[in-house]
């Protein structure tokens, strides 16, 4: 209760709160109450959990679940619903489940949507075992499973690599009557890709299944959606795609006709396949369609990471030249620019579009920290002072990242992992635990006093984090 008045409140060390956190209370009863809680009824916590979920803060849903029955509020389906899609993005696994047990205690039969949001989590966490345990409990339950269902369960199992079950289910889809969609194609493309070991015709596979795709039926593409759309969940949010993070914005980043294409070049960028990801272009050409920024995006990728910097480069300085909007995804995902000396040319953009200023620190900044080279630490540290005397700040997730990144130098004074955490809490922003957790350990591995204050901070920071991360994915004893 206390964390959560803290947030909604923003005012972290008032003494209202400080007693609020006692609960030592003056006044009548009502009056206690009233300062006492932040919502009051079911449609009051139901903002409260959408708040929490579009914050990031998905650990403290379970608290809100808690306040809820303290005051002796119902909980209604819409509720749960909320609290586990704010578990799917969270990656909560064991919180989902939890919140499909305690709904049956109160009475309420799960429905064909919760039980699809379960099976999502499970393939964000990587349970595909998991997954197919709640189609057998939906058929147990007789809880009819749709199209989407199915779709969901074969991404959930596409995650983990698992063709086997991929391909079991797309033949039980097709005795059923359900035509393969677009999701289904971008399923079978990742199974491939995630597959261990990788086998020799992967690349091939994928450019097969893209050619396939091109007939792919809208059957069941929509009629599902309605209950997710009203609770804001995307079908690529739900199918746990690349794209899913991407597809709300504006400016031409995603265009949802592209989704196997989408797929199957963020499979070449991850295979570092570039002559597979070249024929897709081609292919992509040939129908007639344009690269939007997400294909873009991977296509940099798939070169740099394959050690074309120059063709990585050309591409990048081919769309700035283009007059389109500078999104920072290209900058922020595409490395490691910096460590080449026709960077230089990149830098040189800071002095001439201010839009390119704001976004392309960062591109320099990750990839120069890549392999923690005394030159390329020197670097990052170096454009996150220019940056930063810019007015240009690091987002929670950018800070998070780039303190991961850094957080791994093995040698070195640790300077630019200190300056990364210094500018984070500088804004007030706590990195993510897994960043928290790295530069913890970094600190601990050094030569540093035990009574040092940064380490003291550091260690206090990561022990009131450390509790709510217990509850993870890869926790077990899910129910």
């Amino acid at each position: 209760m206390r964390k959560l008045l803290q947030i909604f409140s923003g005012q972290r060390n008032s003494p209202l709160l400080r007693a609020l956190g006692r609960r030592y209370f003056a006044g009548s009863p009502e009056e206690v109450y009233a300062k006492r809680n932040y919502a009051n009824n079911v449609s009051e916590y139901n903002t409260v959990i959408n708040s929490l979920s579009a914050q990031r803060r998905h650990f403290l849903l379970r608290d809100v679940y808690d306040d809820m029955m303290l005051d002796g509020v119902q909980p209604s389906r819409d509720i749960f619903h909320s609290l586990v899609v704010g578990a799917m993005r969270g990656a909560r696994l064991h919180d989902a489940f939890f919140f499909r047990e305690q709904m049956k205690a109160l009475g309420l039969v799960p429905d064909v949507a919760l039980y699809n949001f379960l099976i999502s989590t499970c393939g964000k966490c990587k349970y595909s075992d998991k997954a197919i345990h709640i189609l057998e409990e939906m058929k147990k339950n007789e809880v009819k499973p749709t199209g989407q269902t199915y779709i969901c369960l074969l991404n959930a199992c596409a995650v983990s690599g698992r063709t086997d079950h991929v391909y079991a289910i797309v033949r039980d889809m097709t005795a059923a009557g359900l035509g393969l969609n677009k999701f289904c194609y971008a399923g079978l493309i990742a199974a491939h890709k995630n597959k261990i070991p990788l086998t020799d015709d992967t690349a091939s596979k994928i450019i097969e299944l893209v050619e396939q795709s091109k007939g792919w039926s809208s059957i069941e593409a929509s009629k599902d959606m309605a209950e997710n759309v009203m609770i804001g969940v995307s079908e690529e949010e739900l199918y746990n795609l690349p794209t899913a993070e991407y597809v709300h914005r504006r400016g031409g980043f995603v265009n949802r006709q592209l989704t196997v294409y989408h797929v199957a070049l963020h499979a070449c960028a991850d295979l570092r396949n570039v002559e597979a990801m070249e024929t897709l272009l081609e292919m992509l050409k040939k129908d007639g369609k344009t690269p939007d920024v997400f294909l873009i995006m991977q296509t940099m990728r798939c070169y740099l990471h394959s050690g074309n910097l120059d063709r990585g480069l050309q591409i990048f300085m081919e769309y700035i030249n283009s007059g389109k909007p500078a999104m920072i995804e290209l900058f922020v995902k595409c490395t490691p620019l910096c460590e080449y000396p026709s960077s230089l040319l990149i830098i040189s953009l800071i002095g001439d579009s201010y839009r390119v200023a704001r976004n392309l620190p960062v591109t320099l900044i990750e990839g120069a920290m890549v392999g923690h080279t005394p030159k390329g630490m020197e670097l990052a540290q170096d454009t996150l002072v220019k940056m930063n005397a810019r007015g240009f700040f690091l987002s929670v997730k950018m800070g998070s990242d780039l303190l991961l990144i850094a957080a791994g130098e093995k040698t070195g004074g640790y300077t630019t992992a200190n300056y990364i955490w210094d500018l984070m809490q500088t804004r007030k922003i706590t990195p993510s635990f897994p960043a928290v957790e790295a530069y913890y350990r970094g600190l601990k591995e050094r030569e540093i006093p035990e009574d040092d204050a940064r380490l003291i901070y550091v260690s206090r920071v990561y022990e009131n984090l450390l509790p709510r991360n217990r509850t993870g994915p890869q926790r077990p004893s899910v129910g």
